[in-house]
């Protein structure tokens, strides 16, 4: 799946990263507890939540994601998207709620990082 591909799913608005739209994903979590995502989160290219703060970003970047994908509607603000754009961070926000974000893409064929293949 690429990254245009969970745009398209989730039919989410893109705010910066338009330029990493081919970029490949296998997997994603979805929390609004960033030291969950630390502790447990690995080998994940695409973050769902519902927190916005520049904590998000930076989560993001130490966990070398690519993606951060806002639920419900939100949107970060100025300070964070001149963040992500710094580490090259796509991010996007969609309507959807995280469980019915998560389920449309686990549909859609991406899969959590603990799951055997």
């Amino acid at each position: 799946m690429t990254v245009a591909d969970i745009k398209r799913i989730l039919e989410a608005e893109v705010h910066c990263g338009e330029d990493m739209m081919d970029h490949e994903v296998r997997t994603a979590c979805g929390s609004d507890m960033m030291s969950d995502v630390l502790a447990f989160v690995k080998d994940q290219s695409v973050l769902l939540t519902g927190l916005v703060n520049s904590q998000v970003i930076r989560t993001a970047e130490m966990m070398d994601m690519v993606c951060v994908v806002f639920v419900r509607g939100k949107t970060p603000s100025a300070e964070m998207l001149e963040l992500a754009k710094e580490r090259d961070l796509v991010v996007m926000s969609t309507r959807y709620r995280m469980f019915t974000a998560c389920g449309l893409l686990y549909d859609g064929g991406l899969k959590g990082g603990c799951e055997t293949e």
